[in-house]
């Protein structure tokens, strides 16, 4: 039977990776797929992984119905044996919804992507409808490391090095990005809520006010 399958972890964990494999299996048995994406790191229409592979994709803009899209790919004697979508988490409830009838009317596998909560440990809407609605839902395996070698577990934005925890919920960015832009970094839950980032850290470890002082 067709599912509706949300892979879900946090940056850094593998998910565009597993992604383009899936792609990539079924394509070498001759299987065609529709591939959707939302606000890539590549660009419009891009899947991209951080281990530098990039393959187009359908970029599911606001406002558009996914449904009708392949319905109407498949009227004009297009082929789609599965569906991906990676970003899924920056998709609305609505668009959520249409997945669920792609496997539902269309008899389709849908495989989506995504990361569940933001950089404030809320959740996203179209993440928070696909746990309403998935058939199943997968934890990624490959897990992301905080700084402090714990795993990973939430997401953390940071704003010209220093973590922020108030603003709009879709900023596009990228782990290790230039510390003079918007960037993100995975941490474990203690050092989010101490709003602890690796730069943090590493200027606590180098304050005078940490070192040993000698007394006469």
């Amino acid at each position: 039977m067709p599912e509706l399958v949300f892979f879900s972890g946090t940056m850094d964990c593998g998910k565009s990776t597993l992604a383009l494999q899936i792609g990539h299996n079924r394509s070498a048995r001759g299987l065609q797929g529709v591939i959707f994406t939302r606000d890539d790191r590549a660009g419009e229409g891009k899947l991209s992984s951080r281990l530098g592979l990039v393959t187009n994709a359908v970029e599911a803009h606001e406002g558009m119905d996914v449904y009708a899209h392949l319905v109407g790919l498949l009227s004009e004697g297009g082929r789609v044996d599965y569906v991906i979508v990676d970003e899924a988490q920056f998709l609305s409830p609505g668009q959520i919804d249409q997945l669920a009838r792609v496997v539902d009317d269309l008899n389709l596998d849908v495989f989506a992507f995504g990361i569940t909560t933001d950089f404030r440990t809320k959740l996203f809407p179209g993440s928070q409808r696909l746990i309403e609605l998935a058939d199943r839902i997968e934890t990624l395996q490959v897990e992301a490391l905080c700084w402090c070698g714990a795993r990973a577990t939430h997401n953390a934005r940071t704003v010209d090095g220093v973590m922020v925890v108030e603003g709009t919920q879709v900023v596009v960015g990228d782990v290790n990005q230039s510390s003079a832009e918007v960037g993100y970094e995975v941490l474990c839950r203690r050092h989010h809520r101490r709003e602890m980032t690796a730069a943090a850290a590493r200027a606590a470890a180098l304050s005078p006010d940490v070192l040993p002082v000698a007394t006469g």
